[in-house]
């Protein structure tokens, strides 16, 4: 795989257009999808759910493109069965109880191990994949970009409710995933050959069958040369799933660049770095973060700025400077979270949240 080549995951909602609540479409969407997009489009353990997947991009302005197509076909297809889709990362008021998870062997089987922490699993993320010549490199990378992680989760966050409640958190979404073992921000390895060593172990030891079942916010990916960030809220926008993206490339690119000057950023622990996830999913871009190297909590808004700064140097070269730049407009406008929060507030009914979900996940979808 070439360097820094995108992949881009979305998981969304399927909603009944007249009650609002999540439903399940009976496999129907991911059935008509597939004749389209192959494998795509697939199904995950609740029903209500529908997962899309980019094939290898270039670009952001190519995974811009297909993500686009996605969108607008899943949707196309929802709307013929009477559903629509939204995308957030925690559906404001649908309860797990009442949902049906998908029959599957792997869903079965996870189910069974993990019982009600699997059957309240009913979450949305965005995995955004970015491709490197050597898993070596790759673990190298991840390392490093651990430390950026709660700046873009930050920017990202896209679930303040959840049955019905207005949690106190921009992300309540990484408190529900919390409960599944292997999540959260991954230790350092200190090679490649540790890391594989780690998996081994685990299979060995019958604590999962395949690396798969590695949950962190990014890992380098069991079987493609890629690594994976997995700890961002399924975006609203479209437009801010491609300013993640492209910041997500940008860091890579940006360490790898560094690496090659001998340079090298430097690697926090995991307790370290936890903190300022917290803070992140807590507070949004609203609150303070860490600045490690200083010592000091830093508005989190004057980090993303500096951010922006660090990766400034190969945004032109990535051909991805119009989709981060939408960071901006996050700044400006607030993150998904901010906006649900603002509608709730203007309505005081969760029903209008639903429907600004759903409004705001079709902008710029189109075949």
């Amino acid at each position: 795989m070439n360097e820094f080549t995108l992949g881009v995951e979305e998981e969304y909602m399927v909603v009944d257009p007249v009650t609002r609540e999540l439903t399940s479409h009976d496999q129907k969407i991911v059935e008509a999808a597939q004749k389209i997009h192959k494998d795509q489009v697939k199904a995950e353990m609740h029903q209500a759910v529908v997962e899309v997947g980019t094939g290898i991009c270039r670009t952001t302005e190519e995974a811009r493109k297909e993500i686009s197509q996605l969108r607008y076909t899943v949707s196309q297809l929802a709307g013929e069965q009477g559903l629509r889709i939204g995308a957030a990362g925690t559906h404001p008021f649908s309860h797990w109880e009442k949902q049906l998870i998908t029959e599957h062997p792997r869903y079965n089987e996870i189910v069974n191990e993990l019982q009600e922490a699997a059957r309240s699993n009913l979450i949305f993320g965005l995995h955004v994949h970015v491709g490197f010549q050597s898993r070596e490199l790759a673990i190298h990378i991840a390392n490093q970009v651990r430390y950026f992680l709660p700046h873009v989760f930050a920017l990202s966050t896209n679930s303040p409710f959840w049955e019905s409640r207005n949690t106190g958190y921009k992300s309540f979404r990484t408190k529900i995933f919390d409960k599944f073992p292997r999540t959260g921000i991954p230790d350092i390895f200190n090679s490649i050959e540790d890391y594989d060593n780690y998996v081994k172990l685990l299979i060995k030891t019958n604590c999962m069958d395949n690396a798969k079942k590695i949950w962190w916010d990014i890992r380098v990916h069991p079987f493609f040369d890629t690594v994976e960030f997995r700890i961002c809220d399924c975006p609203m926008l479209i437009d801010e799933t491609m300013a993640f993206t492209a910041l997500f490339q940008a860091l890579c690119a940006k360490l790898y660049k560094l690496r090659l000057q001998n340079m090298e950023f430097i690697s926090y622990s995991r307790a370290l770095i936890n903190e300022n996830k917290w803070r992140a999913a807590r507070y949004g871009i609203d609150g303070n973060l860490i600045d490690f190297g200083k010592e000091m909590e830093v508005n989190c808004r004057n980090l993303v700025l500096e951010l922006l700064d660090f990766v400034d140097d190969v945004v032109d070269e990535l051909g991805c400077r119009n989709d981060i730049n939408y960071v901006h407009k996050i700044l400006e406008h607030g993150t998904g979270a901010d906006r649900q929060l603002a509608v709730y507030e203007q309505t005081g009914n969760f029903e209008s949240v639903v429907d600004y979900i759903t409004n705001q996940t079709l902008i710029g979808a189109s075949n």
